[in-house]
This record gives structure tokens, sequence and C-alpha cells, in this order.
């Protein structure tokens, strides 16, 4: 399994929209960047990503795993950009804020301090597990 970071601007597309779509989920559309793209499309059905809101929020409030694995994104017009589908997992109980990552010596590498704006991103395992630390997740809950 795998672990991703999936970032959305709540205003466009927010964690009570994404829990909302319940178990049919939601395919994870407009992403427009070709290192995104390339991400999207090694992602397999049941990898987990970290669901981020981005510009005022700035933090990981939920958990959604991959329902779908890449297929034609249907807001592309001329068809060569891909997208998965995401499921709602679980709230992140205590928000993990950008800053509190940045500060955060064990993450200093995250692709998330480096390059804040990439929309679909890798987390490692130890990211990972460092986060669901920080936003009290519980190991059963993923």
């Amino acid at each position: 399994m795998a672990y991703w970071l999936f970032k959305t601007e709540p205003g466009s597309w927010s964690w009570e929209d994404q829990k909302r779509k319940g178990a049919a989920g939601e395919p994870w559309t407009g992403v427009r960047n070709f290192l995104a793209r390339k991400h999207m499309m090694s992602m397999k059905v049941g990898d987990l990503g970290f669901f981020y809101h981005s510009v005022e929020e700035k933090r990981i409030v939920g958990i959604v795993r991959v329902s779908a694995e890449a297929h034609p994104d249907h807001t592309a017009p001329d068809g060569k950009w891909q997208c998965v589908d995401v499921v709602a997992v679980c709230d992140v109980p205590s928000p993990v804020t950008l800053d509190q990552i940045k500060n955060d010596p064990r993450l200093q590498d995250m692709i998330l301090v480096k390059n804040s704006r990439l929309s679909v991103q890798p987390v490692t395992d130890r990211e990972w597990e460092i986060i669901c630390e920080l936003g009290a997740v519980s190991p059963k809950a993923q």
C-alpha cells in the first residue's frame, strides 16, 4: 500500500463534500500538473491519502481511500488528463496544520514542505505514521 496527499480548496471541494459522497466516492478531477497526474497513474485501489484543505486553512482534515485507479478525467476536454476516485475513510480528529508539519524536524523532507503547490503528492510510510500520531488518528480508523 502507498500513501498520498490530496490538496483541495475547501471552497471548491471540502472534506464535508467528500464525506457526503459516502461509499460512492468521487473522482479527483481537475488536476492539470504532469507530476500530479503521474502520481495518480501509479495509485492502486486501497491506497490511502490525506485530505488537505489548502488556501486559508492549510491543514490535513481527513483520510481517503483510492477506490478506482486512474481513468480519463471527464473535466478535461482534450482527454489527456487522468483522475482516480476516492472515498472518505475518517476524520483527522486533531487537524494537522502546515505550520505543525513545517516545524516538526521529522517531517522536514516531506514534499508538502518542499513543494506545497503540488496538488497530489506521495507521503512516505514514516510521514504517514507521524501525521496520524499528530492528528490523533486511531490505527483502527485507517
